[in-house]
């Protein structure tokens, strides 16, 4: 099995290359709601029909897609887990305020006994299927990446990118797939009590690294499969289609920990649609020397969680990379000190474009990799022109205030 990445603690200054798009669009915004609770639905898929175009909502519920002006009498396509999809048709005009309310999806099991080696055969049928059901050819895809590391409740970094990702066919393996940084920004806290910084190591990598069926080791390689136990859970509902739910878990005590976690498996295409999963914490001295490159002497470190959210979207019968998260939370203390304090690093990579014809491939030169970190100079943050015509995740409330204080206290330090 592969260790996705690793966390290493130091403090550091990083450049970042910076480009613009230019292109002129028109934006739709708004807020999706659930239809019966009329609470605020987080990662929704948001598309252009027949465009390779989108993004997500944020945990707020709100989103902002930008769409070019060469596309007239666009539908935008909201779709979630467990819900029916909905179709917006917009004009090429800006649009703001809109509420969109998403109607959960019942699908109920039909009276067949679900036998407990059944679940492992769709999976295995799944990964054979793997070849045909994704991308065979290259392409390149953009994307929005965040990264944030919260203290206690108080965010103390603040990072942002745009990346190219270049991905071949997905009958090979990663070791040609590349990723360069477009253009990015970063805030940083200057307070003396915050001088702990933890940063991700290759955490735009995030989309090479976690995308498992490019990826197999992680979990779905031959070998792999046999340390897992599988439960097919019931049915649910993706982008207008039924999706095998199924569980996993360790079925064997393995050197390093092992995952647990849930596999939504298209019903008639057996492509997977999305995967959630976690580190098993019941030895987290396993899950230290997993996760965990360098600290600082004699300071303790106890991870809490682990977990990853991988979702890829089928377009004209082919299945691409959509979304990944990955969430750590952990405690340090210094051996001295009778409280620990509690760290929590959160990043995110939404696929925002995907551009199939005369893909070209990112030199060796220009590509991000994985024994870096994430790329820093700016000045301002969150100015209403710095993405220019790039999508990307809308900032939530705590966010935005986060960033606001972060700028006040620079000011002031």
């Amino acid at each position: 099995m592969k260790v996705l990445h690793h966390f290493v603690i130091l403090i550091a200054l990083l450049c970042v290359v910076e480009v613009s798009a230019q292109e002129s669009f028109y934006t739709v915004s708004g807020k999706v709601r659930d239809n019966n609770t009329r609470r605020p639905l987080e990662y929704v898929t948001i598309s252009v029909a027949n465009y390779n175009l989108g993004t997500v909502s944020n945990a707020d519920g709100e989103f902002n897609l930008k769409i070019p002006n060469s596309i007239t009498n666009a539908e935008v396509v909201f779709s979630h887990l467990g819900y029916r999809s909905f179709r917006l048709p917009v004009k090429n005009e800006n649009t703001t305020g809109v509420e969109v309310l998403l109607t959960q999806f019942a699908v109920v099991l039909s009276d067949v006994v679900v036998k407990g080696g059944d679940a492992r055969s769709i999976v295995q049928e799944a990964v054979k299927k793997i070849p045909k059901n994704y991308s065979a050819s290259l392409n390149q895809l953009t994307g929005f990446y965040r990264e944030t590391v919260q203290k206690r409740q108080h965010y103390i970094t603040i990072s942002e990118a745009v990346v190219d990702l270049y991905k071949t066919p997905y009958t090979e393996y990663t070791n040609l797939d590349r990723l360069q940084i477009l253009k990015g920004r970063k805030l940083l806290s200057q307070k003396a009590a915050d001088t702990l910084s933890v940063k991700l190591l290759g955490g735009p990598y995030l989309s090479v690294f976690v995308d498992i069926v490019k990826n197999p080791d992680i979990l779905l390689d031959v070998e792999t499969l046999k340390y897992f136990s599988y439960t097919l859970e019931n049915i649910s509902h993706i982008n207008g289609r039924d999706q095998y739910v199924i569980s996993f878990k360790p079925q064997v005590v393995a050197r390093e920990a092992l995952y647990i976690g849930t596999y939504y498996i298209d019903k008639q295409s057996l492509a997977f649609t999305r995967a959630e999963f976690q580190l098993d914490m019941s030895d987290r001295n396993k899950v230290s020397d997993m996760i965990l490159r360098k600290k600082p002497v004699g300071l303790r470190f106890r991870p809490e969680e682990v977990s990853y959210v991988v979702s890829y979207q089928e377009r004209d019968g082919v299945s691409y990379l959509s979304y990944i998260r990955n969430e750590l939370k952990f405690k340090c203390d210094w051996r001295r000190r009778f409280f620990s304090t509690n760290y929590e690093v959160i990043s995110e990579m939404v696929v925002t474009d995907i551009n199939i014809e005369n893909v070209t491939a990112i030199s060796r030169r220009d590509a991000f990799r994985p024994n870096q970190m994430l790329d820093d100079r700016l000045i301002d943050f969150y100015d209403e022109d710095f993405w220019g015509a790039y999508n990307i995740i809308e900032p939530t409330e705590s966010l935005e205030s986060a960033v606001s204080r972060l700028k006040k206290q620079q000011r002031t330090d």
